[in-house]
């Protein structure tokens, strides 16, 4: 059995306020597999893509096998998620106008 929700989302809060990594094991629904990923908290809240608007943790994948580095996990598909030592900077992969839901000191890119 995973963490709670409240766990899940307070190592979550303290990754993206303090910009350090996570190591975050889920549910993969593409590989059919259980995956471990290092990745960067981007945000948490509804999708904005497909039908299902559901809250999810919004997370940039340091470590993807693809082209594609976000990751926008249900809490159903978490098993756990643990904070780092390792920081990140957030501009070097946020190369968009950002529109966080969480309220976070990110100079420029808050």
């Amino acid at each position: 059995m995973g963490q709670s929700l409240a766990s899940a989302k307070s190592t979550f809060l303290e990754a993206l306020h303090s910009k350090r990594r996570l190591l975050v094991r889920f549910h993969s629904k593409e590989d059919g597999a259980v995956l471990t990923r290092t990745c960067a908290p981007m945000d948490y809240g509804p999708s904005s893509r497909g039908k299902d608007r559901s809250d999810r943790f919004h997370l940039w994948d340091f470590t993807s096998d693809t082209g594609a580095h976000t990751l926008s996990l249900r809490f159903d598909q978490l098993l756990s998620v643990a904070l780092l030592a390792e920081g990140f900077d957030p501009a070097l992969f946020v190369t968009w106008e950002p529109n966080w839901i969480i309220p976070r000191d990110w100079g420029d890119l808050s």
